[in-house]
């Protein structure tokens, strides 16, 4: 595996090509794991390879991913993190539901599940615009407590990230992002001038990959995947980008992060530029 990794931080090292647990839980990050023994295996398997970050969420499941990672690689390899998100919790038909007023009880629920006494990092999670200062400045409480090492934004507008670092320094922003979505394009250039960290949600376009006949077309000719391309691409797009894609399968674990290794020439890089929608 390529072991390129990105410094945040003095003590946030990730690996670029990263893991994201969310579909160790049922379909739509809802209900139980499908296959607990290959779900451990998965998360084994990242840590094997190399891979220093995972996604997760306490809701994801809920609780489920969080338990299967303290299941599988408790007590934790000592370059691993693992970064979470709060600000949303299931609804019992498995609706998201916005909860952004009870922060402290969502930051200790993950502390509890992954059996750790702080969190590595956790972004707040936001969903549609206007001010997030009340929301973000409960994590920067729990930061100060020691609770939270480093935070980070989600799903946000490039106003809501200048509102948060007015408060406090941010280590990484997660947004919809990939290789035909790609309303962040300038977003991303301005993070990387400003040494923060770009993480594309839904990196392969959502739960089926992005799709076209030049994307198909370039694959072939580097002798890769459809799927592994889309984030070779994302790799090279900007250096502060850090992959996060998401399996249930070892197999499959295993093709994302040879993606890692994929070379694309200039002119597949400027083909594959071109295809933004």
């Amino acid at each position: 595996m390529n072991r390129d990794a990105l410094t945040l931080a003095d003590d946030l090292v990730l690996t670029r090509m990263g893991y994201g647990a969310m579909q160790l839980a049922g379909p739509g990050a809802f209900g139980p794991v499908r296959d607990r023994a290959e779900a451990v295996r998965v998360l084994r398997t990242v840590a094997d390879l190399g891979i220093t970050h995972i996604d997760t969420s306490d809701y994801y499941g809920p609780v489920v991913t969080n338990e299967l990672i303290r299941e599988a690689l408790h007590p934790y390899p000592e370059d691993l993190r693992i970064v979470t998100k709060v600000g949303f919790r299931r609804g019992e038909d498995g609706s998201w539901q916005l909860s952004g007023h009870n922060l402290r009880e969502q930051v200790q629920d993950n502390l509890k599940h992954l059996g750790l006494d702080a969190l590595d990092a956790v972004n707040l999670r936001v969903e549609g615009p206007g001010s997030l200062a009340e929301r973000f400045g409960q994590l920067v409480e729990l930061q100060r407590e020691g609770l939270v090492r480093h935070l980070g934004l989600s799903n946000v507008t490039a106003e809501q990230i200048g509102e948060a670092r007015q408060i406090a320094p941010i280590v990484f922003v997660q947004n919809l992002y990939n290789i035909v979505l790609r309303d962040d394009d300038a977003l991303i250039d301005q993070l990387a001038a400003d040494g923060i960290g770009f993480v594309p949600f839904f990196p392969l376009g959502g739960f089926s990959p992005v799709q076209s006949d030049v994307l198909e077309e370039v694959a072939a000719s580097v002798g890769a995947s459809v799927q592994q391309t889309a984030l070779a691409w994302l790799l090279r797009r900007s250096p502060n980008i850090l992959l996060i894609p998401g399996t249930s399968s070892v197999a499959h674990l295993r093709e994302n992060v040879a993606a890692a290794d994929v070379e694309l020439p200039e002119e597949a890089m400027a083909r594959l530029t071109a295809l933004a929608g």
